[in-house]
């Protein structure tokens, strides 16, 4: 997967939101479907890091990521919510565990704020 196919499944998951609104569109995206591909999948947080959205993975929702942080202490969630605040698209990376490779790889994740969330989509570095 690629950078550029993260860049895409964002924009489609930002499209259903402005489209249907974010109940509906929350609902649609967290049942998986075409809102996981391989790798990549759509993670909604607010800018204070609680996960609206985990299309990989629906026990994530719910929980609040502002302590989270990577193998090198980077707090990821809580640097998506601030550069949310700041920016309307951007890119963050941080070291996460890929569930396919069995091993902690380096991550970029896009996002784009869509009112006060980050609506972003992360692929692994080989």
């Amino acid at each position: 997967m690629t950078k550029d196919d993260a860049v895409a499944m964002v924009k489609k998951a930002v499209a259903l939101i402005k489209a249907v609104g974010p109940e509906k569109a929350y609902a649609e995206i967290n049942k998986g479907g075409p809102y996981v591909d391989g790798e990549l999948y759509v993670v909604v947080e607010t800018f204070d890091a609680k996960v609206l959205v985990q299309s990989a993975n629906n026990k994530m929702v719910g929980k609040d990521l502002i302590d989270a942080q990577d193998v090198d202490g980077k707090y990821f969630s809580k640097d998506i919510g601030e550069m949310a605040r700041k920016q309307a698209s951007f890119w963050c990376d941080f070291k996460f565990a890929n569930p396919a490779m069995k091993k902690i790889q380096p991550k970029d994740i896009y996002c784009e704020r869509l009112n006060e969330t980050a609506v972003c989509v992360g692929a692994y570095r080989q």
